[in-house]
């Protein structure tokens, strides 16, 4: 299920790079909680290594809070970059990321779509969950998720989870779609469809 180093990069990028600023509205007493402590309109991004651009991001506006150490970004999208930025070889587009700022999780809402090039699979759902530590990646119970490769295999389903540290993921419900493999001789398809609910 892509790259294990996808999703750890856009936490390092959305951490690291607001890490240094800071705005404080002062104290006095009636200064809301729900207030940001940072602002940023039309955000962009480059990490660079060596000279060699990693991942850029955008956003179109991103809300730091102190004090529950959290980040909200609308309408964020990232490409991740390799063999010395010449080559794309991820994007991914959010409608609404929430970033917890000490543990790395993201909550990511209002469409969802992920492109690993170098693993040619698409995700697209709703809603996903990033669980940094764990490394897994999740959507809601009810949440439908499609994914698909480019040789026409596709996947859809509910209860979706992702492990990026053995490259597994799976469905829990309603799993239907088509499994394509090539081999040298012919190719072979697998049919899949949800069972027909009582």
């Amino acid at each position: 299920m892509g790259r294990a180093l996808l999703i750890p990069l856009i936490v390092v990028i959305m951490v690291g790079s607001f890490g240094s600023c800071t705005f404080d509205y002062g104290t006095s007493e009636s200064e809301r909680e729900d207030q940001p402590d940072i602002v940023m309109k039309d955000v962009e991004y480059v990490r660079v290594r060596d000279g060699d651009p990693l991942v850029r991001f955008t956003a179109e506006s991103a809300e730091r809070y102190e004090k529950s150490q959290t980040m909200e970004l609308k309408n964020f999208s990232f490409e991740q970059f390799e063999h010395h930025g010449d080559e794309v070889n991820a994007v991914g587009r959010v409608g609404t990321a929430s970033v917890q700022l000490d543990s790395g999780n993201i909550r990511m809402e209002d469409g969802v779509r992920l492109e690993v090039e170098s693993e040619d699979i698409t995700i697209e759902t709703q809603h996903l969950d990033w669980q940094d530590k764990e490394r897994l990646l999740a959507s809601g119970e009810a949440d439908r998720v499609e994914i698909w490769r480019s040789d026409g295999t596709n996947f859809s389903g509910q209860g979706f989870s992702a492990n990026t540290r053995n490259r597994t993921w799976s469905f829990a419900s309603d799993i239907a779609g088509t499994y394509i493999h090539e081999d040298e001789d012919e190719g072979e398809t697998m049919e899949l469809s949800p069972e027909p609910v009582p």
